[in-house]
């Protein structure tokens, strides 16, 4: 495939001369000047199972922190367990294992993702408090260590109040977005109850008030229809929002730079068609030009990914690795592999000089590969997402070979 856009691809890709974390970073000097004015760095990933795209992250959160001062991982993981991995990145305290297994997502409980928390531990290391990097989830879901905060201290402070909030509200430890729909909304209705009376009693406890809040969007989101005719109204809207939000809260701080760590889906700039507006889509138009959006894509190889879609009191499927082809040449990624560059990054913002027939490809859709936690049985390999490269990223990362995350022990083992 050697056309206009190839070409174009070719001339302005950067090759990545490797992907672990430790490599001298002169192959990742460009990006300074493309990165400079950024505050909030959104990382992607076309799965949430490839080893070599944590690799990267693990590698560009290092460019990031030690060469253009970002001083925050914010990563689609539970808001409600991130705090123990804070403790430890920053004052050593815990495990980091057991630490990453509480975020509550198979997908980070991964020895890639280790690494990365054992770094920025590494890194804080003898470091004043002002100085080190701090790690924050975003994701309202997976809250139970929001209920045990709030159960102790209410129990040690507020008994009669804290009485019922276990039968009341322990449904959202576990529960999943869109589980329990509610159109009369009790389930929310007692979890603002439950902030309010604790913001009024205890506002000296500031991590009891963010628990609380944190219980007030999880309560939502179980709530929530999956489907409606207004897509702003679905539960991945508000979950895609609440992100933001979290992410908006973190960068309150004048001097806070933010790397995102989130699917391809949740950082893009804006959503294809009428769909409900992503993650990506609120920070852009909070921050313009000082949100940057990186997808990451592959060409061949594997990733892992439960087969089959998760059903409500089903026993949780294996994650398993997923064999792949090279994408067929009317993708993105074969475009990104004709450029025959091997592992590069692409710029994608400056494109005013570019032929007509670039600028039309960057902004017109395109099929280009996504792959959640579970994928289709058998026919994930046929999956595929319009894309408008230029509309939704500000640029691509691209990985010719994917091999599948490696799992961290099950607990016990």
């Amino acid at each position: 495939m050697t056309d206009e856009v190839t070409s174009w691809l070719a001339e302005r890709a950067v090759p990545l001369r490797g992907l672990v974390a430790g490599a001298p970073s002169d192959d990742l000097q460009p990006l300074k000047g493309v990165l400079s004015g950024a505050r909030v760095v959104g990382l992607g990933e076309s799965t949430h199972g490839t080893r070599e795209f944590f690799q990267l992250k693990h590698r560009l959160l290092e460019f990031l922190v030690t060469e253009l001062g970002f001083s925050v991982l914010a990563m689609e993981a539970s808001a409600s367990a991130a705090p123990a991995v804070d403790a430890y990145v920053r004052q050593g305290v815990g495990d980091a294992e057991t630490a990453l297994r509480g975020l509550g997502f198979w997908t980070w409980r991964t020895y890639e993702v280790l690494a990365v928390i054992e770094w920025m531990r590494a890194y804080n290391r003898g470091r004043p408090e002002e100085r080190k990097i701090r790690f924050a989830g975003i994701d309202p879901q997976k809250c139970g260590a929001s209920v045990s905060v709030l159960e102790t201290l209410l129990n040690e402070r507020a008994v009669d109040r804290g009485a019922g909030l276990r039968s009341l509200l322990g449904v959202l430890a576990e529960a999943h977005p869109g589980q329990h729909p509610d159109p009369q909304r009790r389930l929310v209705r007692e979890a603002e109850e439950l902030a309010a009376f604790v913001q009024d009693r205890f506002p000296e406890a500031e991590e009891a008030v963010r628990h609380a809040r944190i219980l007030v969007r999880a309560a939502d989101l179980v709530t929530r229809d999956r489907l409606h005719d207004d897509p702003r109204q679905t539960v991945y809207a508000a979950r895609d929002r609440y992100m933001a939000e979290a992410v908006q809260e973190l960068v309150a701080a004048p001097s806070t730079k933010v790397v995102l760590w989130a699917h391809n889906g949740h950082i893009a700039k804006s959503a294809h068609g009428h769909g409900p507006p992503p993650l990506g889509r609120h920070l852009k138009e909070r921050y313009g030009d000082a949100y940057y959006a990186l997808g990451l894509l592959f060409g061949k190889g594997s990733f892992r990914a439960c087969r089959g879609r998760p059903r409500a009191g089903a026993k949780a499927r294996r994650p398993v690795g997923n064999r792949i082809g090279m994408a067929d040449g009317t993708t993105v990624e074969a475009r990104l592999a004709a450029a025959g560059r091997g592992d590069l990054v692409v710029d994608l913002r400056s494109v005013a000089d570019a032929p007509d027939a670039v600028r039309q490809w960057l902004h017109e859709p395109s099929a280009m590969r996504s792959f959640g936690a579970h994928v289709p049985r058998w026919t994930y390999h046929l999956h595929r997402s319009p894309t408008a490269p230029a509309r939704e990223y500000d640029g691509l990362a691209y990985v010719a070979t994917s091999t599948s995350s490696r799992l961290l022990p099950p607990d016990g083992a």
